[in-house]
C-alpha cells in the first residue's frame, strides 16, 4: 500500500509538471530530449504522463534439495495490473499445462518436488520475472539463480588419529559447498555438541582444541539433505597422556585463498599441533590483528579466524602464525572480497521527438566491475548504427522512431550477482500550429561541402520569408533505404548551414530541411541525394599492444596485425617518449614486436604502434605505459656531514642521491664506520630508506673515525661516499652555554685579502662547533662566515684596497654564540709592490688547506615571494661570464631562522643559480647561505642574505581569553586575553564580539574595537544579573584572524557598594555573589532609611555619617581655598599662558581606602639593571602605552644635568587631555571615558633601540587634576602626541647612561615615551586612552624607549591603573607624613620645590 501510494504521488507530480510546461508554449521540433516529468506539449496537444511500472520484489539465488519445494517470489505494480510470465535459461517457461510449477497469484512461482538426478536436472538454472502492460511496456526482474543440492557424497572422510591430551586435534568430512549446511557430527553414534571448544568449519571439519580424555571416541558425519541420512566412515580418535618432551609444530589443517561477497562471514582455518601447545596469532598485511577488542573479529577454538559482515577493506594476505616458545611456523592465504553490482547512476524517464537523439544513462559499480547490457520491452538491445553504447554504460538512440518508445532497462551482472534499473521512453506528437502563415520550404538547399565523414549544407531563406531573421532550421537526414530519420538543429535563429557530422564513408544520404517560426513548422523542402566521398583505405589500430621491462635499460613491446589492415601491412613505427617529456623518439619494425634498449633506469615509458600499409600510416593505438626494472643507485648519497655529539657519539647527516641516480626505490642506508687508526675493522649498520640521519653511539673518547654511507634498492648496495673523518670529544664537554671568548685573534691585511688567525677559548670543557667570523667596512655585521671548529685560520677574499675593515671573532655551538673578540685592519693600497706571503699559523689541528678550493658563491640575495616563500639567487665567480653550468657542480643551499635561537640549519641541493624555499613561517626573518660541490671539492659558505617573509592573516585566535568584573563595580568588565600563537605579523589591534546571545547571527553581536597590542579592556554600563558571551578576533595589516570560542560570563546580581574586594572573587570569577531571595515584596532602600542590604541603621550611625561628611567637604574647601591664594601670589605672565581646565567626566575618581589601596606593580626588583641608552634618532613610532601609576616627585628620575634640574620649575609642563577613541562602552551606546595616564612599558625586546626622554617633570600622583579631560576638544579626537617643553635642549644632545639607585618604592618608574614632533597623526598601535601635550611645537624632542625597573630583558603584559582624582584632606596628610619620614632633607626640599609647582597649577585652575 505505501508502494502503491508513492506511485500516485509520482503520477500526480508528473501530471502537474506537465501542465506547467503547457502553459509555457510549444517546444520547438529539435530541442534537446525532456528529463524525467516535462513533457513539451503545447496547448490542445493530448497530455501523456509516465507511468509507474516497477517490481515490488524480485527473485532471489535460493538453494533447494531433491525433493523439496521452491518459491521464487515475484511481484511487480502498475495500473492496470500487469501479466507476470517466467523465464528460465533465457526461455519463457509454459506454466499452463505444468503440474509441478505454477504461477501463485501475486507472481510468484512454486515448484513443488524439485527433481534433480545425475542425468536429468529439469529445475535448475536461472529464472526471471518478466511483467508486462498491454499497449504500454516490459519490464524484466533481475536472474536468479536456483541451485539444487547434489547427490550425497563424501569428498574425504575422517581417518583413525592420535593427539597429546591439550592439543587440537581435526577430523576431515568434507562434502560438495551446497551440501555443508546438512552436515553434522556424531560421537559414539551420539549426535555431537558444539561448543567454543569443538568447533565446525565451515567446509565440515571438525576441530578439537585443548583435547580432554572425554574426547576419545568413535567419530563420524552424518549427510542429511532431504532423503535418508548418508553416515560418513567412523574413525577413532585416541587421546595420549602428556609425554612432556618437547615435539615439531606442524600444521593440521592452514588457510586456503577464498572468495567472500560484501556482508558475508568468513572463516580462515588454522590448527597446529606440537609440544609444548603453540599459541596462534594472525596477522593481515604484516599488521598484528587484535582479536580481543574487536568485534568483528574473533579467534575461533585450535587458532581459525572468523571475521564477521566481511567488508571491501578486509581484502588482504592473512599469516597464521604458531609459537611454542622453542619455534615458530607461519601460513598464508589471501582473502578477496567481492561486491555485487551497484547503480550510483539510474536511467531516468524521458520525453522526446521523432527524429531526436537522447541517451540513457546508467553508472554502476561492483568487483569484479560489472558488465551492463540493455533490455527494451524485454528484449536483447543489439549495438547498431542507431542504438549505441557510449562512455562504457550509456545507451545511445538516434534518430528516434515511434516505435522505440517503451521501458528501457539497465542490466549490471558480475561474477557475484546482477541487478537492473528501468526508465520510460515516450514520443511525443508535434503539437498542431497556432493560427498564422506558416513559412514555405528553403530554398536552393546544396552540399557546399562533401567528405568522407560529414558534409556541409547550405540554403536560402523561403520564398514567403526573404528576410528570415527570426526563423529557425530542422535538418533532417537519413541513410538510403532507411526509414529511421535524424534531425540536427541550427544554433541560433537566422543560420542557413549546418553540418553533420559522424556520417559513414561511400554512403549515400537523404538530406530534406524545414524552417519553422513562431507559429510552428513550415513546408519541408525537396529531398537531396548526397553520397559521402570515399575514404583512403588506411589500416586500423593494432590490436593487444602490450609492454613489458625486461632489464633496467630495456622494455620490449608487442602487438598483433590490425583488424582492418585495408590491404597488406607493410611495415610498423613504434613510437615512445619518457614520462614527463615532450620529446617522442620512433623505430621502425616490420614484426609485431620490439625491444628498445638504452633506456634509464627505473622509468616510466609510454609506447604506441602505428601500422603502414601502400596508402600511408593508420590510426594509432591507444598509448601504453611501463616502466624499466630498478637497479642499484648509480650515485652515493650527498651531503653527508657529521656532528660530534659528545665523547661517545657521532650524529651522521646526509641527503638522498640525485633523483635521477636513484635508479629505483631507495628501501635504505649502509651505514660503514671504522677507527681511523684501524681500517681494516669495519662496522656496518643499516637504517630505512626514510632516515636521513643516525646517531652512532658507543664510540671511543678521544678517537678519530670514519664514515660512509651508500644507498640501497631492492636490488642492492650502490656506491658509498667518500670517507669522512670526526672524532670524539676527549670528555664529555658543556653544551648547555654558549663557548667562551677565542683566547686570541691576529689579522694580517693583504692587498685585496685580510688573514685571519685565532686560538680556541681557554675554557677547554665548553663544546666549540665553529667560529663566526663577521667583516665590514667600518663595522663587522656586513658579512659573516662560519668554518668548522678544527679551523684556526681564514682568508677573507675579495675586499676592497686600502679599506679599513672591522673584523670579529665569536665561537659557537648548537646553544648560540659566544662573546665575540674584535680586531681592525687595513688592507694594501694597489701599489703596494710587498711580497704577499701565505701566512700560516703552526697551531694544533690546523688542517692543510686543498691546493685549489672551489671559491663560494657570491651575490646572494633573497627575494621574498609570499608569506611562505622566498627566492635565493647567487653568482658563480668560477663559472665563466655568461653563467652557464656546464659540468656536474651542484650548489647546497641552506637557511635557518633565529628564532629560537638554537634553531638547526635546514638544506636543499639546486644544479642552478637559484632556489625557490618554501614552507617558511611568514613574518619571520631567515638568513641563507649557499655552498657549491664539484666532485670530491666544496667551498666553504657563502656570505649571508636574509629576508623576512611577507605577513599572513593571524591563523589562530587569541589565547587565554578570560573575563572578570572590577571591583565595586559590577556593572563593569575586564576583558583580559594572550596573542595568537600564530599571529603571523605584527597585531594592530582585536575587536572584542560580546551578546547574550550565544547563536545570535554574529552581525548582531556588539563590536568593541581595540586599537594596538593591548591585551586587557574594560566595558561598562552592563545589565547586573546577565549572562554575557565574548569573542576575540586578532588583526594585522592581512587582515582578520579567526575568532577564539565563546566565553560566557554572568555579571554580578546586585551594584553593592560596599563590598569588599574579596566578595567579587568569591562569586565565581565574576558571576556574582548571588543574595538572599528578599520576596516579591522587597523594595529598595529610601533616603537613607536601610542600608544597601536592606537592614535598618540606627540613627546614631546616620548623624555620625552625616557629621564626618560635613567635616571632610569643610576641611577640604578650606584646604583648596588657603592653596589657591598662595598660588595666586605666585603667578606670573608665562604661566598664565598655560591655563588649563579640568573637568571629570561621569564624576570624579574617588580614591577608596587609604594610600596602600594604590599598589604600584612589581617594578623595583633589580634597580641597578637599568641605563638610560644614548640617543636613537628613529624612535619607534608606536610606543606601546599601558595604564601605569604616576611617580611621585623628582627623585624618581635621575637628573640629566645641572641646568635641566635648575630649570625645572620654569620648563614644568602643563599637559592638556584630547578625548580619543573610547575604550568603555555598553550595549546600547558608547560613553565618554574618564582620563587615564598611559606609561609605556616594556613590551618590545630589549634588543630593539633605546630612546632618550627629556628629564620632564612629572606629576605627583596626588595630584592627579593636573591631567584632565578637556571636553572642549571635539570628540573622538585622536591626532595627539606628546610635545617636549624645553627651549633649551638642541636637537643633537644625547643622554649620558645614568643608574638609578633605589629609593622609595614608587621612585622605579620609567618617563613616559615621547613621539618625534610633526603634524597630529593617529597611532594604531595607542590604546584609547588620552595623550599628553604640550603647547610648545618649534622645540626640539629626545624620546626614549623606557622600560620598568626589574622586567628587562622580557616582556610585559599592559596593566591598566587608573589615575586616581586628589584624595580627601585626611588622607593627603598622611601621605605627607608618609613620604616626610622616609627622605632626607635634600630630598624633602625638591619635594617641596614639586608643591610649589603644584599650587602654580591650582591657581591657574582657580583663576581660570
Amino acid at each position: 500500500m505505501a508502494a502503491e501510494r508513492g506511485a500516485r504521488r509520482l503520477l500526480s507530480t508528473s501530471s502537474f509538471w506537465l501542465y506547467c510546461l503547457l502553459l509555457l508554449g510549444r517546444r520547438a521540433p529539435g530541442a534537446a530530449a525532456a528529463r524525467s516529468g516535462s513533457a513539451p506539449q503545447s496547448p490542445g496537444a493530448s497530455i501523456r504522463t509516465f507511468t509507474p511500472f516497477y517490481f515490488l520484489v524480485e527473485p532471489v539465488d535460493t538453494l533447494s534439495v531433491r525433493g523439496s519445494s521452491v518459491i521464487l517470489n515475484c511481484s511487480a505494480y502498475s495500473e492496470p495490473s500487469p501479466k507476470i510470465e517466467w523465464k528460465k535459461d533465457g526461455t519463457f517457461l509454459n506454466l499452463v499445462s505444468d503440474d509441478r510449477r505454477q504461477l501463485l497469484p501475486d507472481g510468484s512461482l512454486f515448484i513443488s518436488n524439485v527433481v534433480h538426478s545425475k542425468h536429468n536436472k529439469p529445475d535448475e538454472g536461472y529464472y526471471q520475472c518478466v511483467a508486462t502492460v498491454e499497449s504500454l511496456g516490459t519490464i524484466v526482474s533481475r536472474t536468479a539463480k536456483l541451485t539444487v543440492a547434489g547427490l550425497p557424497r563424501f569428498t574425504s572422510q575422517p581417518e583413525p588419529s592420535s593427539v597429546y591430551a591439550g592439543n587440537s586435534a581435526i577430523l576431515n568430512c568434507e562434502v560438495n559447498a551446497d551440501l555443508v549446511p546438512f552436515v553434522r557430527w556424531e560421537q559414539n553414534r551420539q549426535p555431537l555438541l558444539l561448543d567454543d571448544r569443538v568447533i565446525k568449519l565451515p567446509g565440515g571439519t571438525l576441530v578439537i582444541s585443548n583435547a580432554t580424555e572425554g574426547d576419545g571416541g568413535l567419530y563420524r558425519c552424518v549427510l542429511e539433505s532431504g532423503g535418508p541420512p548418508k553416515y560418513s566412515d567412523e574413525a577413532e580418535l585416541k587421546i595420549l597422556p602428556d609425554p612432556e618432551v618437547t615435539s615439531n609444530l606442524v600444521f593440521l589443517k592452514q588457510p586456503s585463498p577464498l572468495v567472500r561477497v560484501i556482508g558475508q562471514d568468513v572463516v580462515l582455518p588454522c590448527v597446529a599441533s606440537g609440544l609444548p601447545t603453540p599459541a596462534i596469532k594472525w596477522m593481515k598485511n604484516e599488521e598484528a590483528l587484535d582479536t580481543e577488542s574487536s568485534e568483528r573479529l574473533v579467534l575461533l577454538s585450535g587458532g581459525s579466524l572468523e571475521i564477521s559482515d566481511v567488508t571491501e577493506d578486509d581484502a588482504g594476505t592473512y599469516f597464521c602464525i604458531a609459537d611454542n616458545g622453542n619455534e615458530t611456523i607461519e601460513a598464508q592465504a589471501e582473502l578477496t572480497v567481492q561486491a555485487q553490482p551497484e547503480f550510483l547512476k539510474q536511467p531516468t524517464n524521458i520525453y522526446a521527438h521523432e527524429s531526436m537523439d537522447i541517451i540513457f544513462e546508467c553508472e554502476v559499480t561492483g568487483k569484479p566491475a560489472p558488465t551492463v547490457k540493455w533490455v527494451k520491452n524485454g528484449d536483447m538491445v543489439i549495438p547498431s548504427d542507431y542504438f549505441k553504447i557510449v562512455k562504457e554504460h550509456n545507451l545511445q538512440v538516434l534518430g528516434l522512431v515511434k516505435s522505440d518508445e517503451g521501458f528501457y532497462q539497465c542490466i549490471a551482472e558480475n561474477d557475484v550477482g546482477n541487478a537492473q534499473a528501468g526508465a520510460q521512453l515516450i514520443i511525443l506528437e508535434h503539437a498542431p500550429a497556432t493560427t498564422g502563415p506558416l513559412p514555405s520550404a528553403p530554398r536552393d538547399v546544396v552540399a557546399s561541402l562533401v567528405s568522407t565523414r560529414f558534409i556541409k549544407l547550405t540554403w536560402r531563406t523561403p520564398a514567403s520569408d526573404p528576410h528570415g531573421d527570426n526563423l529557425t532550421y530542422s535538418v533532417f537526414y537519413t541513410k538510403e533505404g532507411i526509414a529511421r530519420e535524424r534531425v540536427e538543429n541550427t544554433s541560433r535563429p537566422g543560420e542557413m548551414q549546418v553540418t553533420i557530422q559522424n556520417l559513414m564513408p561511400a554512403t549515400v544520404y537523404i538530406f530534406r530541411v524545414m524552417a519553422q517560426n513562431k507559429h510552428g513548422s513550415g513546408e519541408s523542402s525537396a529531398p537531396l541525394r548526397v553520397e559521402t566521398q570515399p575514404e583512403v583505405q588506411l589500416p586500423g589500430p593494432a590490436p593487444n599492444i602490450r609492454a613489458y621491462a625486461v632489464s633496467p635499460t630495456s622494455i620490449t613491446v608487442m602487438w598483433e596485425t590490425p583488424l582492418s589492415g585495408n590491404g597488406e601491412i607493410q611495415n610498423y613505427k613504434l613510437y615512445y617518449m619518457e614520462k614527463g617529456t615532450d620529446k617522442e623518439q620512433d623505430v621502425d619494425v616490420s614484426s609485431h614486436s620490439y625491444t628498445i634498449n638504452g633506456l634509464k633506469k627505473y622509468t616510466e615509458y609510454s609506447f604506441r604502434v602505428v601500422a603502414y600499409n601502400k596508402h600511408g600510416p593508420g590510426v594509432s593505438t591507444q598509448d601504453v605505459a611501463v616502466r624499466t626494472l630498478s637497479d642499484v643507485p648509480s650515485a652515493a648519497p650527498q651531503n653527508l656531514s657529521l656532528e660530534v655529539r659528545n665523547s661517545k657519539s657521532i650524529m651522521i647527516h646526509w641527503q638522498p642521491p640525485a633523483p635521477a641516480t636513484q635508479n629505483g626505490q631507495i628501501t635504505g642506508y649502509k651505514i660503514r664506520y671504522r677507527k681511523a687508526s684501524r681500517k681494516s675493522d669495519v662496522t656496518e649498520t643499516l637504517v630505512s630508506g626514510t632516515q636521513l640521519s643516525q646517531l652512532i653511539e658507543g664510540l671511543d673518547r678521544g678517537t678519530e673515525y670514519n664514515f660512509r654511507v651508500a644507498a640501497l634498492t631492492i636490488n642492492g648496495t650502490g656506491p658509498a661516499t667518500d670517507w669522512l673523518s670526526a672524532e670524539t670529544f676527549e670528555s664529555d664537554l658543556d653544551e648547555t652555554r654558549v663557548p667562551e671568548v677565542p683566547s686570541s685573534l691576529h689579522v694580517r691585511p693583504l692587498v685585496t685579502s685580510i688573514v685571519v688567525s685565532w686560538t680556541p677559548p681557554d675554557n677547554q670543557n665548553i663544546v666549540v662547533r665553529g667560529y663566526a667570523i663577521g667583516y665590514g667596512i667600518g663595522s663587522p655585521h656586513a658579512q659573516t662566515i662560519k668554518v668548522d671548529y678544527k679551523q684556526r685560520y681564514y682568508t677573507i677574499e675579495n675586499l676592497d684596497p686600502s679599506s679599513h675593515y672591522v673584523i670579529t671573532l665569536k665561537a659557537f655551538n648548537n646553544v648560540g654564540e659566544g662573546i665575540p673578540l674584535y680586531e681592525s685592519a687595513v688592507t694594501r693600497p694597489h701599489t703596494d709592490t710587498s711580497e704577499v706571503d701565505l701566512f700560516v699559523i703552526n697551531a694544533p689541528y690546523t688542517p692543510v688547506p686543498d691546493p685549489t678550493p672551489m671559491m663560494p658563491p657570491v651575490g646572494v640575495q633573497a627575494s621574498i615571494l609570499s608569506h611562505d616563500t622566498i627566492r635565493i639567487t647567487w653568482a658563480d665567480n668560477s663559472l665563466p661570464k655568461h653563467q652557464k653550468i656546464t659540468d656536474s657542480r651542484y650548489y647546497t643551499v641552506r637557511w635557518k631562522t633565529n628564532i629560537p635561537a638554537n634553531t638547526k640549519y635546514k638544506n636543499a641541493n639546486a644544479t642552478t643559480l637559484s632556489y625557490l624555499v618554501t614552507g617558511l613561517k611568514p613574518n619571520t626573518l631567515y638568513e641563507f647561505s649557499v655552498m657549491v660541490t664539484k666532485g670530491r671539492r666544496s667551498s666553504t659558505w657563502s656570505m649571508t642574505a636574509h629576508g623576512t617573509t611577507f605577513e599572513l592573516v593571524p591563523t589562530s585566535p587569541p589565547k587565554d581569553v578570560t573575563v572578570v568584573s572590577k571591583e565595586g563595580k559590577p556593572k563593569t568588565i575586564i576583558v583580559n586575553w594572550q596573542p595568537p600563537s600564530e599571529a603571523n605579523g605584527k597585531i594592530t589591534g582585536y575587536i572584542i564580539y560580546y551578546s547574550t546571545d550565544v547563536n545570535a547571527e554574529i552581525h548582531d553581536w556588539v563590536i568593541e574595537p581595540v586599537v594596538g597590542n593591548r591585551l586587557t579592556h574594560q566595558i561598562q554600563e552592563l545589565t547586573l544579573d546577565t549572562p554575557y558571551y565574548f569573542k576575540i578576533q586578532a588583526r594585522n595589516s592581512k587582515g582578520m584572524g579567526p575568532m577564539s570560542e565563546a566565553v560566557q560570563f554572568r555579571t554580578p546580581k546586585a551594584d553593592s557598594s560596599d563590598k569588599m574586594p574579596n566578595d567579587q572573587a568569591s562569586g565565581s570569577g565574576g558571576k556574582g555573589s548571588r543574595l538572599p531571595d528578599l520576596g516579591s515584596d522587597y523594595k529598595p532602600p529610601m533616603s537613607g532609611s536601610n542600608s544597601p542590604h536592606g537592614s535598618p541603621t540606627s540613627p546614631l550611625d546616620s548623624n555620625m555619617l552625616l557629621v564626618i561628611i560635613v567635616s571632610v567637604g569643610v576641611i577640604t574647601i578650606v584646604v583648596v581655598v588657603i592653596i589657591a591664594v598662595f598660588c595666586t601670589r605666585r603667578t606670573t605672565s608665562h604661566q598664565k599662558k598655560k591655563r588649563a581646565a579640568c573637568k571629570s567626566v561621569n564624576g570624579s575618581h574617588k580614591y577608596k581606602g587609604n594610600s596602600k589601596d594604590v599598589k604600584p606593580p612589581d617594578l623595583w626588583i633589580h634597580h641597578e639593571r637599568l641605563e638610560l641608552k644614548p640617543i636613537d634618532k628613529s624612535p619607534d613610532p608606536n610606543p606601546i602605552m599601558t595604564d601605569t601609576p604616576i611617580p611621585r616627585n623628582s627623585q624618581d628620575i635621575t637628573p640629566v644635568d645641572n641646568s635641566m634640574d635648575s630649570n625645572i620649575h620654569q620648563r614644568r609642563n602643563s599637559y592638556r587631555g584630547h578625548e580619543s577613541e573610547d575604550s568603555m562602552s555598553t550595549l546600547a551606546g558608547r560613553r565618554g571615558m574618564r582620563p587615564k595616564m598611559m606609561m609605556p612599558f616594556d613590551s618590545q625586546p630589549p634588543q630593539q633601540s633605546v630612546r632618550n626622554t627629556p628629564s620632564t617633570d612629572t606629576m605627583p600622583a596626588s595630584s592627579s587634576q593636573t591631567c584632565c579631560t578637556d571636553h572642549q576638544d571635539p570628540e573622538g579626537a585622536t591626532s595627539s602626541s606628546y610635545l617636549a617643553s624645553s627651549q633649551e635642549e638642541d636637537s643633537g644632545q644625547s643622554l649620558p647612561t645614568a643608574h638609578v639607585r633605589p629609593s622609595h618604592p614608587l621612585k622605579s618608574f620609567a618617563v613616559p615615551a615621547i613621539p618625534p614632533p610633526g603634524p597630529p597623526t593617529y597611532d594604531p598601535a595607542l590604546p584609547s586612552t588620552p595623550l599628553l601635550s604640550q603647547q610648545a611645537l618649534n622645540h626640539h624632542i629626545h624620546s626614549v624607549k623606557t622600560a620598568s625597573i626589574g622586567t628587562l630583558g622580557r616582556s610585559r603584559p599592559p596593566m591598566p591603573v587608573v589615575v586616581p582624582s586628589a584624595p580627601e584632606v585626611q588622607e593627603t596628610t598622611r601621605m605627607l607624613e608618609d613620604s616626610e619620614s622616609s627622605y632626607e632633607p635634600d630630598e624633602l626640599t625638591k619635594e617641596m620645590a614639586h608643591l610649589e609647582g603644584l599650587m602654580k597649577d591650582l591657581n591657574a585652575i582657580t583663576t581660570a
